[in-house]
């Protein structure tokens, strides 16, 4: 796949179909977006938004979620307000989400079956590392959109006038719910 993927790309180029994505690193609407990495929501997502190539910072990650206070996608959004003026910051979470109930013990076991062994997992969670927090999903979509948008609001490297608010899509139509 990867291969075939080069090969597109190299044609890509040679045609100059990049000069329509042309922009700088300054986000045209200063919005930043976080939201799930769920392929139903790649075109989705900008598309039921309004957003072109340029105009938004997007964050995607598994379940759309703030783990932990200095995570990468809150490390993310503080560098979009800093460094690239994001005045407004959207959470996006999205019906029917894998992350919903996800948890190390399902992980566990496919990452037995392929090759990962005990000593392994053994030595991750002796280092300190908690594998069922860290691979833990939500079981509330609502209430997940609420804690990530407190973590996000209440971050103290976070200027209090920057806007977070949060959202539901849903996957199929891309309607959008607030969650308050």
């Amino acid at each position: 796949m990867i291969d075939e993927i080069l090969k597109f790309n190299r044609e890509f180029v040679e045609r100059g179909d990049y000069k329509q994505y042309v922009t700088d690193k300054y986000p045209n609407k200063k919005l930043a977006v976080l939201s799930c990495m769920d392929t139903r929501l790649t075109e989705l997502l900008p598309a039921a938004l309004g957003l072109k190539n340029g105009d938004a910072k997007i964050i995607k990650n598994a379940g759309g979620l703030i783990m932990s206070p200095f995570d990468s996608a809150m490390r993310s959004l503080l560098v979009a307000v800093y460094e690239l003026g994001v005045e407004e910051i959207m959470v996006v979470a999205h019906t029917t989400c894998g992350a919903c109930h996800m948890s190390f013990g399902e992980f566990e076991h496919h990452m037995l079956e392929r090759g990962i062994s005990e000593d392994t997992l053994d030595t991750i969670k002796h280092c300190g590392i908690d594998l069922d927090q860290w691979l833990e999903g939500f079981h509330d979509t609502h209430q997940s959109v609420i804690n990530t948008v407190e973590t996000i609001t209440h971050h103290p490297l976070l200027p209090r006038d920057v806007v977070v608010r949060g959202f539901i899509i849903d996957s199929v139509t891309g309607s959008l719910e607030e969650v308050r």
